[in-house]
């Protein structure tokens, strides 16, 4: 049997047209579905009206920026993977960008193929996390409980909102207990692809799920740093 990768629909939002254009088009020959919009305060409107599966946004953009949009959405409750686009080369932005819950990042100029490639890794999670098959038991250690099909996160009993990275990056650690895992390893599994980005962005994956598990435990001190390896879950 062939391999089809997942399509879904897809909103496109960046204030260059002609490059809204052209990947519109790459995205349609993908057999996406796609909505585009023209800048963030549009975007935002999109994801109301039309509920996509997956958004592709500009940083640089007039009315709302792509960090702002990010924000926006996660602070509204929405869960879908986000993709920035960058033309902004220096760790500080990416890093921001990764804060605000976006779950990747390509830095312009990009090949529409890494692009598509990024995407496809990112809706591939998203349905493994919804298929019943063999993913049905939830992953407990320590007070924290993973849902995999339902792509839930609890800790000692309270919901934690996550991204789909953050999902994968806690089901790796939790599922292997004691277990250092380089940041190399660590990305290797969360993205599903082989592009290469800068090491700090898996500092910066971990620095926010820190936070978010210590605003229910500030005693909480399971995913322990390996200096000069990368990271364990540490059970003790």
């Amino acid at each position: 049997m062939g391999y089809y990768p997942p399509v879904a629909h897809v909103l496109i939002i960046d204030d260059d047209r002609s490059l809204l254009d052209a990947l519109a088009m790459a995205f349609e020959d993908a057999g996406h579905d796609i909505t585009v919009a023209v800048d963030g305060r549009e975007g935002l409107e999109a994801v109301e009206r039309h509920r996509p599966a997956l958004v592709v946004s500009d940083v640089n953009m007039p009315h709302v920026d792509g960090f702002t949009l990010t924000r926006r959405l996660r602070d509204a409750g929405h869960g879908l993977p986000i993709v920035l686009l960058t033309s902004r080369d220096s760790e500080i932005d990416e890093a921001l960008g990764l804060e605000l819950g976006a779950d990747d990042y390509v830095a312009k100029p990009f090949s529409t193929r890494i692009l598509l490639a990024r995407v496809t890794a990112l809706l591939r999670r998203e349905a493994l996390a919804s298929a019943p098959v063999d993913r049905t038991q939830r992953l407990e250690r320590n007070g924290l409980a993973l849902d995999a099909e339902r792509l839930e996160v609890r800790f000692l009993e309270q919901p934690i909102r996550v991204t789909v990275t953050e999902f994968r990056l806690l089901e790796t650690l939790v599922g292997r207990p004691g277990v250092v895992f380089s940041r190399d390893a660590l990305m290797e599994r969360m993205r599903g692809d082989d592009s290469v980005v800068a090491e700090r962005i898996v500092d910066t994956y971990i620095r926010r799920l820190r936070r978010k598990l210590e605003s229910i435990d500030a005693e909480f001190a399971h995913i322990e740093t390996v200096v000069g390896a990368g990271y364990r879950w540490r059970d003790a």
